[in-house]
């Protein structure tokens, strides 16, 4: 190449780069900020991104989503969002009851839509479901108030089991909620729980070997999003152990779990991720008001089921949104 052809174009790059630069930069930047993992969540990420691309905004293009996990380490969210907040972003997605709690204390004045599975009025999350008057809004996603039906569904797939087993995280604020409501909802099966606390790997492998020594007959698995991250490594132990459990999200049954139930996450995302694209647009949170997400899915694993020698009841099989055979 000529010098002459060489100083042409490095002078053309000079001037393209900085407005290609530009561009990208002025578009809005979204703090993704979740108390879980990205690998278990993927469904949900990927509904979030519908939910904006709805709302006209298509990541890497018009938005920039930056994502930072916590992976049910909760101590690590104030951090996580603090970082997020230096990067000046114009809305944070707290994604999980800990992570919306880490922004509720970390912001006063950027938006936040989050996506929780606990009362938002009870939390402090927001003062009005129909008109949040802070500077938080979102998605109410029902996991907490599930336990007990949770506990219905193994009892009619588990009859004979003397003993249930509820694992819950000690770490999460509704851990003692989340206790109470199985041991009262046994109660009225006339149904024995025994309720194990785990809130690390190791505390997790530890409560396995318990159950196992209990001859627990069935294992509910409470809704926290540190087990949705430690998920593969439930499902691996609960199939070790030949323990047959129920799960708060499909994702577990997809993974080996025997069967879910709950509210469907992909859903709830979605809806999240259409109030960023409106905060983005300059709606204002007041005339956001709270939504719940009420679209709730139950997944069988029938070769979880055989592996177990357990013969699915036909009535569970009618009712099921989706049998993974």
């Amino acid at each position: 190449m000529r010098r002459r052809e060489f100083i042409k174009l490095i002078g053309n790059s000079a001037l393209v780069w900085p407005l290609a630069a530009r561009a990208q930069t002025a578009a809005p930047v979204v703090g993704f900020i979740n108390s879980g993992s990205s690998q278990p969540q993927a469904l949900a990420v990927a509904a979030y991104r519908r939910g904006l691309e709805e709302t006209g905004f298509i990541d890497g293009k018009n938005v920039l989503i930056e994502s930072r996990w916590a992976d049910g380490e909760y101590d690590r969210l104030p951090g996580l969002i603090a970082d997020s907040i230096k990067r000046n972003v114009a809305v944070i997605m707290a994604g999980g009851p800990p992570a919306a709690q880490a922004a509720r204390k970390a912001t006063s004045t950027i938006p936040v839509v989050f996506t929780t599975g606990d009362d938002p009025v009870q939390a402090g999350l927001v003062d009005s479901i129909n008109r949040p008057a802070g500077n938080l809004t979102g998605v109410h996603i029902f996991f907490s108030e599930l336990e007990a039906k949770k506990l219905g569904l193994l009892l009619e797939i588990v009859p004979q089991a003397t003993m249930i087993a509820a694992l819950v995280n000690p770490g999460y604020r509704r851990a003692d909620g989340q206790a109470k409501e199985l041991t009262a909802a046994a109660q009225k099966f006339g149904q024995q729980i025994q309720i194990v606390r785990a809130g690390s790997e190791g505390e997790i492998r530890t409560a396995f070997a318990t159950m196992k020594e209990s001859k627990i007959g069935g294992l509910i698995v409470a809704a926290d999003p540190f087990f949705n991250a430690k998920r593969d490594q439930i499902v691996s132990l609960a199939a070790q152990y030949a323990i047959p459990g129920v799960y708060e999200q499909r994702a577990f049954a997809v993974a080996g779990g025997l069967m879910s139930y709950g509210t469907n996450i992909a859903d709830g995302y979605r809806q999240a991720g259409i109030y960023t694209g409106r905060i983005l647009k300059g709606e204002k949170i007041i005339n956001l008001p709270v939504l719940q997400s009420t679209k709730f899915e139950f997944v069988i694993n029938l070769k979880v089921a055989k592996s177990l020698g357990i013969t699915v009841p036909t009535n569970l099989l009618s009712i099921a949104d989706d049998v993974i055979e």
